[in-house]
């Protein structure tokens, strides 16, 4: 059986090795760092500019302020301008 389109793109999400900057954990445990979490492509890519970790920096300064709110998501920057597949249903 043929994969739907949503399963195809699971599949592609799942082959991304997505992780924190420093590769600790982000949210859970006494040494969580509150970084944002990108594919690792997207996190090299990052560290390495002086641009690109001072962007990820700003970022995990967003991310940890929001999870001191009580977010659970935060408008990072990180993913501006990617492509994101609607959940909403076309008519």
């Amino acid at each position: 059986m043929a994969k739907k389109k949503s399963q195809k793109s699971l599949d592609k999400w799942t082959k991304q090795k997505w992780r924190t900057a420093s590769g600790k954990n982000s949210t859970q445990g006494g040494k969580a760092t509150g970084e944002v979490y990108a594919p690792a492509k997207t996190i090299a890519k990052l560290k390495g500019t002086a641009a690109g970790r001072k962007k990820l920096a700003a970022a995990n300064k967003k991310k940890r302020a929001a999870t001191k709110k009580g977010k659970q998501h935060a408008k990072h920057g990180i993913h501006k301008g990617k492509k994101r597949s609607s959940t909403k249903k076309k008519k």
